[in-house]
């Protein structure tokens, strides 16, 4: 593959369902790439340490900040998130279009690196399905549902500095929508100059 992939930025309130879409796009685009995130919450019933996270302690995680290890990283509701540099940069310069989902501040921050990213952002049906999703995993005290709720009224606020915005009401449905948006974005005249002057349409 001689053409770099897209940096692309899923967010999204807590609850919203972005690991259940983004497990649907994967299966209808083996272009992708997830990067994997590191954190210092504790694993989920489930979560594999270097397949859904990087579970680091937090001395390890401010050892990689110190060391610029991460290309942006951020404290939510407690804990740290961040995503590792060396990965995402390689996979971009091999082709495939790297999906990052992290918090939104820390796409805010990337934005800011990156320019060029596509980001996306996940809106649910309605606040009250927001929270009946919070309450249906069952993994988090009253305390922490609380807190995530605010934090989401807070998240959704930003929206506006999203290129994309998507209503997570159908899994099906989203997950063709963001396969579209990718598809889009490769067809954008800024992302193929490089084609039209082998062609000879650009000087």
């Amino acid at each position: 593959m001689s053409r770099e992939g897209l940096l692309v930025i899923v967010c999204g309130p807590s609850g919203v369902g972005k690991g259940t879409i983004l497990s649907a796009l994967k299966e209808r685009n083996g272009n992708i790439r997830y990067s994997i995130s590191a954190t210092t919450r504790s694993p989920r019933q489930g979560e594999e340490d270097g397949v859904n996270y990087f579970f680091k302690t937090r001395e390890e995680f401010e050892e990689m900040i110190k060391n610029d290890e991460l290309i942006e990283w951020d404290e939510y509701c407690g804990n740290f998130y961040g995503t590792p540099r060396s990965y995402v940069e390689q996979t971009i310069k091999q082709g495939y279009d790297v999906i990052l989902e992290i918090t939104v501040e820390g796409a805010l921050n990337i934005k800011k690196k990156y320019p060029d990213c596509v980001s996306i952002f996940l809106l649910p049906p309605s606040f009250a399905e927001l929270r009946r999703r919070i309450v249906g995993r069952g993994t988090e005290s009253d305390e922490i549902i609380t807190k995530r709720l605010e934090a989401a009224r807070k998240e959704i606020e930003q929206v506006d500095k999203y290129d994309y915005v998507v209503i997570n009401d159908y899994v099906e449905k989203t997950a063709d929508s963001l396969n579209y948006i990718l598809h889009s974005e490769k067809l954008k005249y800024t992302r193929n100059t490089d084609v039209l002057q082998r062609i000879g349409m650009k000087d």
